[in-house]
């Protein structure tokens, strides 16, 4: 969470969905080996003998479990937690149970009435805690909002949300000022008003938000937001943003990457090796464009980077990994003709790969995969299921699909070209 002392509880949140909660645990630090200077008798010398064997350490005899010993049931760990937050008065307690309570009621299904009271029952204690002015919980219930989780219609509610993200905007809540922004920047639950986002987006930059210190770099650069041309400033903030990335805001550095290969007079200075590192921090977060394009270069052999099989394909895998689908589609080149010692040939892992792409509406992909059908590359021949992506390639606009609509035989064409060319298929 935000606050320091929430540390048990974490969430992330795109713009229009709520965060998903991941539970952290540090381990603890083992003993010093070092002789103990506690005098004889006193708990530490007591609990840590030197003198025992690892066989004794390891001993856990004595915590064995009696007869009657059973793990609880989820119900009972339930109402457990609950009784242990009404007993508190800690807002962040019991924000973190109402929080526990929307992911426990996330698996279960919609109709369900265990979910809807487990909603209803966190809805109601984030209202009360925000309420009285606790910063995290009108940030969760303004994301919980905005996403739709707690309409009975699944319906974004954003003219719920954007009051309680203003509301912990004014408690310095960076997530939530950025949030503010978006719904200024956007018009959700407001009416559109670049001035206004420009002061959110500014807030939260001030918080040290990567995600804002980004967005006005950007407005800067290109002139968005009703702001001027100010590129020396832009890049001001994409620097500051990029010192900050995160694997949720790694954007600055990719930005600046694109910034140094083509450079801007008088303010950023053409280096193709600078900018290939951005990408590759940037590529390190998952970010999948960034990966793509370090794909390219060491596959092509572009930004000075020396062609290198190996780099190529880890840094396509990364980006289709995140589903990016041109990088996909570059590892069903890669599968067509495999790599001695790097990759070994496989027309199945080719067809998947492209079939991953082609579903995600690229239209080469489309049509590779039609063609793959109807020949029977990496899949059993299926003519009539071959036309149909043909079909889907030429409504794309893919000229070959079209073509081979029309009656036109397809190109029987698979190999890796060179620098600077497509991998062509068929």
């Amino acid at each position: 969470m935000t606050n320091d002392n929430q540390q048990g509880f974490q969430y992330n949140a795109s713009n229009n969905s709520a965060p998903s909660l991941s539970m952290h645990r540090q381990s603890s630090p083992l003993p010093s080996i070092e002789t103990s200077k506690t005098p004889p008798g006193t708990r530490t010398s007591s609990v840590i003998n030197l003198s025992m064997s690892g066989d004794q350490l390891l001993n856990h005899s004595h915590l064995k479990p009696g007869n009657k010993a059973a793990l609880l049931s989820y119900t009972q760990t339930i109402n457990m937690y609950r009784e242990n937050a009404k007993k508190t008065n800690s807002p962040d307690i019991q924000c973190d149970f109402a929080i526990f309570m929307v992911e426990a009621a996330k698996p279960i299904q919609e109709d369900d009435p265990t979910r809807v009271e487990y909603l209803a029952e966190a809805e109601k204690l984030l209202k009360q805690l925000a309420a009285r002015g606790h910063a995290e919980s009108q940030y969760y219930l303004g994301n919980l909002y905005a996403s739709g989780v707690l309409s009975k219609k699944g319906k974004n509610e954003f003219d719920k949300a954007f009051p309680l993200f203003v509301q912990a905007t004014k408690h310095h809540h960076a997530d939530a000022a950025y949030r503010a922004a978006k719904c200024y920047e956007d018009g959700l639950g407001c009416r559109k008003d670049y001035s206004k986002a420009v002061q959110f987006y500014k807030k939260a930059a001030t918080l040290n938000h990567p995600g804002a210190m980004y967005r006005l770099g950007v407005a800067d650069v290109n002139g968005e937001l009703g702001l001027s041309k100010n590129p020396r400033d832009g890049v001001k903030w994409l620097k500051r943003s990029a010192e900050a990335s995160t694997g949720e805001y790694p954007h600055a550095l990719h930005e600046l990457a694109i910034l140094h290969e083509r450079g801007i007079q008088n303010v950023v200075f053409v280096d193709l090796a600078y900018a290939v590192s951005l990408y590759v921090q940037a590529a390190e977060l998952g970010y999948a464009p960034s990966a793509f394009r370090l794909g390219e270069c060491y596959e092509y052999g572009k930004l000075e980077c020396t062609p290198d099989p190996a780099m190529s394909i880890h840094f396509y895998t990364i980006a289709a990994q995140q589903g990016h689908r041109e990088a996909c589609f570059a590892l069903t080149a890669w599968y067509l003709v495999g790599s001695p010692q790097v990759l070994p040939q496989s027309d199945q892992d080719a067809y998947l790969w492209a079939r991953r792409a082609a579903e995600k509406e690229l239209p080469k992909a489309e049509y590779a995969v039609g063609y793959f059908t109807e020949v029977g590359i990496g899949i059993q021949k299926n003519p009539t299921e071959a036309m149909e992506w043909y079909k889907k390639a030429a409504q794309h606009g893919d000229k070959r699909a079209i073509q081979r609509l029309q009656g036109k035989p397809a190109e029987r064409k698979s190999e890796k070209k060179g620098a600077q060319d497509d991998c062509t298929i068929m």
